[in-house]
């Protein structure tokens, strides 16, 4: 999505006429009548496969709706689909999924919490603006606590623990050659959740993850990520796990450290 004027109000721009179809995936039952759906811009759709990406619209599965969404969302934001500063109503990307405006709704309430949205009475959610500062805060952040947790790790745990990793670390550099944002972003966190899952600690893991997340969130200003630099970035794990393995404490610092600071385009 391109930006201009329109940051921080909602844009005119017409709705997909897929929102209006019902042969478009809508569960009838669902639809939400009576509040406006077409002041802002396009909302994201989900794929084919639940939580692996954006596609076409789709009906999602209740038992499984707000899950599916907000996995959908958060994708969005990472893709850059979800524009920083635009104003998103819960009943029009209820549309665009094809359910009603309360799981969306609770999926964005969700986002709100971990800073990717703020609420907008009567009009929705606005995606957060962020500066370079608070990415460079959050690399700050994310050293401080991973870099010692992982260079603890490198003098306990055996070889072979940090070589099962490799696939996780594979799929990281599969992705970036394909040049997916979105998909390296999960798998990106994927691979370093395994790595922290090793010390035992779930309350680390909890705000690791959320850290981790926040720094995925692109910049409103920043440009898409260059195929290199997703490349070198994806590299740096398998670096990363064979310092592991050779215990070279040294490294491990310096590749993390590098790592969260690449991470920040």
């Amino acid at each position: 999505m391109e930006q201009g004027s329109t940051r921080g109000r909602t844009t005119g721009r017409p709705a997909p006429a897929a929102y209006g179809d019902p042969a478009a995936g809508r569960v009838p039952e669902q639809t939400v009548r009576g509040e406006h759906t077409h002041s802002e811009p396009p909302a994201p759709g989900l794929d084919a496969e639940p939580g692996l990406g954006l596609g076409e619209p789709r009906t999602v599965r209740r038992h499984s709706v707000r899950g599916q969404i907000l996995q959908a969302l958060r994708t969005a934001l990472v893709g850059g689909e979800l524009v920083p500063g635009e104003v998103y109503s819960a009943p029009a990307l209820g549309e665009r999924f094809g359910v009603s405006a309360t799981p969306v709704r609770e999926a964005m309430q969700q986002l709100a919490t971990e800073g990717a949205v703020e609420v907008v009475p009567n009009r929705g959610f606005r995606v957060t603006e962020r500066t370079p500062r608070e990415l460079a805060e959050l690399a700050e952040v994310r050293a401080l606590i991973e870099v010692p947790v992982m260079l603890r790790l490198a003098r306990t745990v055996p070889a072979e623990r940090w070589a099962d990793l490799r696939p996780l670390a594979e799929a990281t550099a599969t992705a970036a050659a394909r040049g997916d944002r979105a998909h390296y972003a999960e798998t990106d966190r994927a691979f370093h959740r395994a790595v922290l899952a090793l010390a035992g600690n779930e309350q680390l893991l909890a705000v690791a993850d959320d850290l981790h997340r926040r720094s995925q969130w692109p910049l409103v200003s920043a440009p898409a990520t260059r195929h290199g630099e997703l490349v070198a970035d994806a590299a740096e794990h398998t670096a990363l796990l064979d310092a592991l393995i050779a215990q070279d404490l040294a490294v491990v610092s310096s590749l993390v450290r590098e790592h969260f600071t690449g991470a920040q385009h």
